[in-house]
């Protein structure tokens, strides 16, 4: 299995491939040509990931991580999924059975689970309305609010700002 700084990574990326862009959005997993190549911009093997899996699993979680699904919708995604132990000289290591068809989506979604149980509340939606890109917020005080702060961060300060300078 991955370490978990690159299975997060995944799992937001994967979260983040239905953008809005100008007011427009677009799916990078729209079709098999698209998620092949933003499979092997993630370094992952085109094959065993079909476009229709990677699309169904991103919208499960967002759904659950936006509370309007139950975690229990993502079994499809686990289902047949085995770790198997194995000793090294570091220690004991679980492996992942990759399983036909899923495997980028169950690495997520476990990434998902580590990070919801370790840090919960730590992954959640940009906080701008027009934007619906996840963050996980990393900060001590964990007040992230914005998936970019040169992008979103500053439009919605703008927005205040000029709403507040409209009604002086």
């Amino acid at each position: 299995m991955p370490d978990l700084g690159h299975a997060e990574a995944l799992m937001l990326a994967l979260l983040n491939t239905a953008p809005v862009i100008d007011g427009v959005r677009r799916d990078e997993l729209a079709d098999t040509e698209s998620a092949q190549a933003w499979l092997a911009a993630q370094g992952w093997p085109a094959a065993g990931n079909p476009a229709r899996t990677l699309r169904e699993a991103r919208d499960a979680l967002k759904s659950v991580i936006l509370g309007a699904a139950s975690p229990a919708s993502l079994d499809p995604f686990l289902t047949d999924v085995r770790v198997a132990p194995a000793m090294t000289d570091e220690g004991l290591k679980w492996t992942l059975d990759e399983v036909s068809g899923k495997s980028v989506a169950v690495h997520a979604i476990l990434a998902w689970d580590t990070l919801n149980t370790t840090s919960p509340g730590r992954l959640r939606p940009c906080s701008n309305p027009d934007c619906e890109l996840f963050l996980i917020d990393r900060s001590k005080a964990n007040n992230a609010r914005w998936c970019s702060m040169a992008v979103c961060g500053n439009r919605m300060k703008a927005r205040r700002h000029y709403q507040r300078s409209r009604q002086a």
